[in-house]
Formats: structure tokens, sequence, C-alpha cells
């Protein structure tokens, strides 16, 4: 049977779902090992809440490479995953339960804005894993194999990792 080619692998099933699980634990897309956001207990201000670190300290690939790069996961994946919810609660209650539509509206739309704000987080992970995944980005000193990208911010020379933005609050 022949290996399959570079192409083949790069776009598998499998790799795809390793992204999608390191995407919903809020975990680098690349390696899995760290973290995107800071741990929501050390949480001290909404910027510490939606803004992803620099960068993966474990392989260093760059989260944000350019300035707007998440705005896709806020208007497609945020607004489209709490619009499906909404919708769905909306059929649930008014086609099975037959409530008053005041009473639908209210249970639809109160809990949309919570979920927005907490699934914030996630939409920026599967952006990230839906990117590396399709548009795989490497180095200019990578052998073409999809490695990680250089952050704008965060120029590291060949062989060292680069310094990004953690933990701010101790």
């Amino acid at each position: 049977m022949p290996f399959p080619s570079h192409t083949e692998r790069r776009y598998s099933v499998k790799r795809f779902l390793r992204m999608l699980s390191n995407a919903a634990r809020l975990r680098c897309p690349q390696c899995g090992e760290k973290p995107i956001f800071i741990p929501w207990r050390k949480v001290r201000t909404l910027r510490d809440w939606f803004m992803p670190l620099d960068g993966c300290p474990h392989c260093g690939y760059a989260y944000e490479r350019e300035p707007g790069y998440f705005l896709i996961s806020i208007w497609a994946i945020n607004y489209g995953a709490g619009a499906l919810i909404g919708v769905l609660i909306y059929l649930v209650l008014d086609f099975w339960f037959r409530l008053p539509i005041e009473i639908v509206l209210l249970l639809t739309l109160l809990p949309l804005p919570l979920f927005n704000f907490w699934f914030a987080r996630h939409s920026k992970a599967f952006y990230l894993a839906f990117d590396l995944f399709w548009d795989p980005h490497g180095r200019d000193d990578d052998d073409g194999e999809g490695g990680t990208p250089t952050s704008p911010r965060s120029q590291a020379s060949p062989g060292t990792k680069a310094p990004f933005r953690t933990n701010p609050n101790p």
C-alpha cells in the first residue's frame, strides 16, 4: 500500500479531530499542551477574558497573527452558535410547550448574551484550530511541514522560543 502524500496527512480526519479537541479544552491547537487564555480563576478584567495569550510557550505557535485576526471568529462562530442556540430554544418552547410568545421570546433572548460571553473564548479557539487545519502557516526556516507561524509581535531567532505574553496576574 503506498504511503499517503504530505497533503493527505495534513488534511486527515484524525488531525482535525485532535485540533478540535484541543480547541474545546482551550489548549494550543498545534501541541495541545498549554492554554490559549489566562485561566478563568485568574481573570481580573474583560481584556483578560477575551484576549488570548500571544502564543504557546511550549511550541511557539502564535495565536494572533495580525490585527483583526479574530473578527471572523466572533462574527461567524460565536454569533452563529448563539443564533443556532436561540432558534433551537425558540422552536422547542414554541412548538413543543406552546407557551405565549412573550414568554417564549423572554426565555429565548435572556440566555443568549450569557452564552455569547461564555462562548467567546471557545469561538476563538475553534477558529485557531480551523485556520491551522485549512491553512497551516510555517516559519521561513521550516521545511514546509506546516510548522508554527511567526507572530508580528514576537519575532524569535531560529532555535529559540519566542517571548510571549503570559499570565499578567501572578
